[in-house]
């Protein structure tokens, strides 16, 4: 019981940390899209999400495999430094390269004039794959509140030097005496959008700093025949992490070589994505659930009635974001304010990215049965799937349709692994879930928000009738599912 108990706090601490470290991120959201013009905004979503894709390439599975063979006989200090050494010597080879090359690299993505960009992200993947095995042993030795703590301190770090650059130095060089002085030696208003990067830079730095302690004692040598044991067992996680982030990432990072106008693409891809951002409430939902769920689905395994159990989590789930769905949308005038008015113009868009990440969330409720049979292979096998949709339907779409393309892409990809999971498992591991309420409460709610959206058209209402209709119409839903849900209602199957 003691255990289950440290386990239950370590999951909160983590999922706690997380949470807010998101929350955290996305309040730069409205403060980039007030800073900066669209296009500005754009250079910003697409590096990082290059930067996504490397992040799974440079620690190649290193981490997972870690805790795998820790836990076995090789004796964590053992694998510790042989997993800290690759990461060592494949990072450093693999950021050098990359500043060798930056110029060439900074002309193929279009940057030519900016290769300190590729620089900078170098350095920052460096600083960031050496920080992953020391956070893994602060998990592996039951430290979560260090982890969490240094998590946090880095996301801090990152906020102040966003506004230390891009609000107070601006603010300084306008005045004279010693906050100019200061302003003049590290500003230069010539970087602009650079200084995100450059904040990431330091808080990378730093955090690696924060983490010297957990070198200590690391002997940098190699094991070669575990070394290969941890390859192998670390790439099929390396394939899969890819395709993840194709479906996650990949609209953003490829846009500007799709899109139908090549001399907007970066405004556009600005737009896009600060209006992904508003699926903030459902992507944080979707985070907790995650974190909460599968030591959940795990301890009621081998229960008497866990697939009931397990189904009736899955309607719940479906309830929830449903009714986020309906909170956003009917009172977007209010969500709308989280980014600057100049990106609103995507706003179209939103409605299409919220179903597509419940969706994905479901597809991660269904994903349980893979977990508790071991059969594992199925989630990788869905995720390639997914990413060869995504491809296909990015090249397909985008140059027709532009970002909105792209968020139907994203919906299809998440819509179609949600089947894939559902109708395999239904096969393999077959749990009773309510496909009718599944399908029903979210189709009440596109028909709810629409029959809104028409009724505004025509009658063309005042802010506050909109607000008090919206507020009616989320009681109405909410009394529907209660009539549906309430305690003694016979439902037949």
């Amino acid at each position: 019981m003691s255990s289950i108990k440290q386990l239950a706090g370590q999951t909160a601490v983590y999922g706690l940390s997380s949470i807010i470290g998101r929350l955290l991120n996305y309040l730069l959201v409205p403060f980039y899209t007030r800073i900066f013009m669209a296009q500005e905004y754009g250079v910003v979503s697409e590096l990082f999400a290059w930067v996504s894709f490397l992040a799974v390439l440079y620690t190649y599975g290193m981490e997972t495999s870690f805790f795998h063979f820790a836990n076995k006989s090789h004796g964590t200090r053992r694998v510790y430094n042989t997993g800290i050494t690759s990461l060592l010597i494949s990072s450093v080879l693999l950021s050098g390269m990359a500043i060798l090359f930056s110029g060439s690299i900074a002309d193929t993505l279009d940057y030519g004039k900016h290769p300190e960009y590729i620089t900078w992200f170098a350095l920052i993947i460096l600083f960031d794959t050496l920080t992953t095995l020391p956070f893994a042993l602060l998990r592996k030795e039951n430290k979560a509140l260090r982890f969490a703590t240094i998590r946090l301190v880095n996301i801090v770090i990152n906020i102040f030097f966003n506004v230390f650059f891009l609000v107070l130095c601006p603010a300084w060089m306008k005045e004279e005496g010693l906050m100019h002085a200061i302003a003049s030696l590290v500003y230069s208003p010539t970087t602009g959008v650079g200084y995100v990067f450059i904040s990431n830079l330091l808080a990378s730095a730093i955090t690696l700093l924060i983490l010297l302690p957990q070198f200590k004692g690391v002997r940098l040598q190699i094991d070669k025949p575990l070394l290969k044991e941890m390859l192998i067992y670390g790439f099929p996680l390396l394939i899969a992490g890819m395709a993840g982030m194709v479906n996650e990432t990949l609209d953003r990072a490829v846009y500007k070589f799709l899109a139908p106008d090549a001399s907007k693409a970066m405004y556009e891809l600005g737009i896009y994505s600060a209006c992904y951002k508003l699926s903030i409430i459902m992507t944080l939902f979707i985070q907790t659930f995650r974190y909460a769920a599968e030591p959940f689905f795990f301890s009621h395994y081998a229960a008497d009635g866990s697939k009931m159990v397990y189904a009736r989590v899955m309607n719940y789930f479906v309830i929830t974001c449903s009714f986020i769905f309906l909170l956003v949308m009917l009172f977007m005038d209010i969500f709308k304010l989280f980014i600057g008015e100049a990106f609103r113009s995507g706003l179209h868009v939103v409605p299409v990215l919220l179903m597509a990440n419940l969706c994905l969330g479901i597809f991660y409720n269904l994903s349980i049965w893979y977990k508790l049979t071991g059969q594992t292979r199925y989630g990788a096998a869905f995720s390639i799937t997914g990413a060869i949709i995504t491809i296909v339907l990015l090249f397909v779409l985008v140059p027709r349709f532009g970002y909105t393309g792209a968020a139907w892409a994203t919906l299809i990809c998440y819509a179609s692994m949600m089947l894939m999971s559902y109708f395999t498992g239904q096969k393999n591991y077959p749990i009773p879930y309510d496909v009718r309420k599944m399908i029903l409460y979210p189709v009440m709610g596109l028909l709810i928000y629409y029959s809104m959206i028409g009724a505004n058209l025509i009658l063309d209402p005042s802010a506050t009738v909109k607000f008090i209709t919206a507020v009616v119409l989320m009681v109405i839903f909410s009394g529907m599912v209660w009539m549906i849900e309430r305690p003694g209602r016979h439902v037949t199957r």
